[in-house]
């Protein structure tokens, strides 16, 4: 019989974004089972309601649950905006990590007293966002900008090349203009664009990236649960996503090498109404 600490770690996120958590997982974490959950039927989450985006992610937790998850991450901005505290009233027994943006290192280290945020609309609308520049960003000015075409560039794997420039260009102009020396990334698919971004902005804006901080968030827990894999070799990884399967595999190897793609365990997982299946369609093969 499987032990608690055997079980996988769920990560999700509404399409590739999250994969920027999972590689800092996978670093920081390399035992660990994870299943990952790419809700790509529904990407971008960043335009839809809040409550449309908390029910496809208690939808997806919830599935993640009934494949043995022992730990979940919501390795989406916007959906941690959403649902992160009502997924943990709801499932009381299941450990969350989620996602704020690094507003907190951002205000600390800003010598300019101007530091940038760039995130999806319903990010900024939540409740979380507001929570975070109140406890940490008193005395800095915080500008803020949506950014949804850096989403379909990552989900593509245009990180780079003509089309990403501009879209940054026209984003984050008005953020250089406004003199911002710290610019965080508030949404798991913008550090795929992060070495564009910064081409683009100079070297005298630092880009912060949540995501080594996420992964060692996620060890913390296991730790405190008890639930770190007594497993001494390299974990598995499971993806399913909720779009076409051949095209996330090579998204995939796109944005994290053809290593980690080539024979990858790709599936796919297919929304019946409100609920997500229980059982996934066979692996596809490149």
């Amino acid at each position: 019989m499987e032990t608690n600490a055997a079980r996988p770690i769920g990560v999700l996120d509404s399409g590739v974004g999250g994969l920027s958590i999972l590689r800092e997982m996978r670093a920081q974490l390399p035992a660990e089972d994870l299943i990952y959950v790419a809700d790509q039927a529904h990407v971008p989450y960043g335009p839809r309601t809040i409550d449309e985006v908390r029910a496809f992610t208690v939808a997806i937790a919830r599935a993640l649950i009934e494949r043995g998850a022992k730990l979940i991450v919501v390795a989406c901005n916007t959906a941690s905006a959403a649902a992160l505290w009502p997924l943990r009233e709801m499932f009381p027994d299941m450990p969350f990590v989620g996602m704020e943006p690094a507003v907190k290192p951002a205000a600390r280290d800003t010598r300019s007293g101007v530091i940038g945020v760039i995130a999806t609309e319903a990010t900024f609308q939540g409740e979380l966002f507001a929570s975070v520049v109140g406890r940490f960003a008193q005395g800095v000015q915080v500008e803020t900008r949506a950014c949804p075409d850096f989403v379909r560039l990552a989900e593509v794997g245009e990180t780079d090349g003509p089309a990403a420039r501009d879209a940054i260009r026209r984003c984050l102009s008005p953020l250089v203009t406004a003199g911002i020396d710290q610019l965080v990334l508030g949404c798991t698919h913008f550090p795929f664009l992060k070495a564009a971004i910064q081409g683009e902005i100079g070297p005298g804006v630092t880009i912060v990236d949540p995501s080594p901080a996420v992964a060692r968030q996620a060890g913390r827990v296991l730790d405190e649960r008890g639930l770190r894999t007594p497993h001494r070799e390299t974990g598995r990884v499971t993806y399913l996503t909720t779009g076409d399967p051949a095209a996330f595999r090579a998204v995939l190897g796109v944005l994290l090498g053809a290593d980690e793609s080539a024979g990858a365990d790709v599936r796919g997982l297919r929304w019946r109404g409100d609920r997500l299946d229980s059982h996934t369609e066979k692996e596809t093969h490149p």
